[in-house]
C-alpha cells in the first residue's frame, strides 16, 4: 500500500482529495491546523496528524510516495488584511514542506495558483503564491526536487466553503440567499471566471501524481470556458443583487492555458456549473 501526505487534508479540496485517495487504496496522512474554523472537517479512514506546515521539524520523517501540498492561505480579499501570516503560511510554509520532500526523496505536488497569469504584485495572495512556485523551480533545478506545480481556477463543488471568510464567490452567494439577502457584484460584473468542478480538480491531481511524466512548467486544471459573475447570477435565477465598488487584486479574466493534462494525462474536466447551481436551487426549494 502506497502511502502519500496531503497538507491541508481538512479543507475543501484536501478533504476531497484525501477520501478519493483512501477510495483508492492509499494510505493517507493529513496535515491540517484546522484554522478555517467550523467548516474543516477531518477526513474519515486518514490519520490525522494535526500540525503546521509553518513547523514540519515537527511531523515524523516519513518515506512518502507523493505529497499533495495544499495548505495555503489561499483568497486574495483576506491576504490584503493579513499579508505577513499570508507569507509565513504561503511561502515558508512552502519551503519547510519541499525540505521535507526532498529529506525523505518524496514527490511533491504543488497547488499553484492561475494568479501566476496576472501581475503577482496585485495582492499579496498572488505574489506569495509566486513565490511558491520559484522556490520549487530552484529546488529542481539545483537539489533534484522531484516535483510537479498545478495551477487551479475557480474550484467549486460539494463541500465548498460556504459561511466563512475564505469562501470563494459562489460560496459566498449561496450564503447570502440562504440568509434572504441580495448577492454582492464586485464592479461590473463581466469579469470572467474558469469555474472548474471538485471532482475534476482531485481526479487531475491524482493523474499528476501517479503519471511518470514532468511538466516544465505547470500543469493547469481549468475547464477552458469561462463566464461572467454577471451570467453566474443569471444562473441562480431571480435573486436580489446589488453592485458595489470592485476591489484590490480583482482581475478581468481567468480561463485555463494549456491543454497539457488533456492531452498528455487524459484529463477530461467536464462543465457542470449550471448543473450544479440547478441542484442548490432545488434543494434551497425543498424539493
Amino acid at each position: 500500500m502506497k502511502k502519500v501526505l496531503v497538507t491541508g487534508g481538512c479543507g475543501f479540496i484536501g478533504y476531497a482529495l484525501t477520501l478519493e485517495l483512501i477510495k483508492k487504496g492509499y494510505e493517507v496522512d493529513v496535515i491540517d491546523n484546522l484554522s478555517i474554523g467550523k467548516e474543516a472537517k477531518i477526513p474519515k479512514g486518514c490519520n490525522f496528524l494535526g500540525g503546521d506546515i509553518r513547523a514540519m521539524e515537527n511531523i515524523k520523517d516519513e518515506p512518502y510516495t507523493y505529497i499533495f501540498h495544499l495548505a495555503a492561505l489561499s483568497r486574495i480579499q483576506p491576504s490584503f488584511k493579513n499579508p505577513h501570516i499570508t507569507f509565513m503560511v504561503n511561502v515558508d510554509g512552502t519551503k519547510q514542506v519541499v525540505q521535507y520532500a526532498l529529506r525523505n526523496n518524496s514527490k511533491l505536488i504543488y497547488l499553484g495558483s492561475s494568479s501566476k497569469h496576472h501581475n503577482p504584485m496585485l495582492s499579496p495572495y498572488a505574489l506569495t503564491k509566486h513565490m511558491g512556485e520559484e522556490w520549487i523551480i530552484m529546488e529542481k533545478r539545483v537539489y533534484g526536487l522531484k516535483a510537479e506545480i498545478v495551477r487551479l481556477y475557480n474550484v467549486y463543488g460539494p463541500g465548498e466553503l460556504v459561511d466563512s471568510h475564505m469562501a470563494a464567490v459562489i460560496g459566498l452567494w449561496r450564503a447570502a440567499i440562504k440568509k434572504g439577502e441580495p448577492i454582492k457584484i464586485h464592479g461590473d460584473g463581466e469579469q470572467r471566471r474558469d469555474f472548474t468542478h471538485i471532482d475534476d480538480i482531485v481526479d487531475g491531481l491524482i493523474k499528476i501524481a501517479e503519471s511518470y511524466r514532468t511538466h516544465e512548467d505547470a500543469w493547469e486544471l481549468g475547464t477552458g470556458k469561462n463566464y461572467s459573475l454577471n451570467e453566474v447570477a443569471d444562473m441562480f435565477g431571480d435573486v436580489k443583487r446589488v453592485y458595489v465598488d470592485d476591489v484590490k487584486g480583482n482581475y478581468r479574466e481567468t480561463l485555463r492555458v494549456n491543454n497539457d493534462a488533456i492531452e498528455r494525462l487524459g484529463w477530461q474536466p467536464i462543465d457542470k456549473l449550471k448543473s450544479y447551481i440547478n441542484e442548490i436551487k432545488l434543494r434551497n426549494n425543498g424539493l
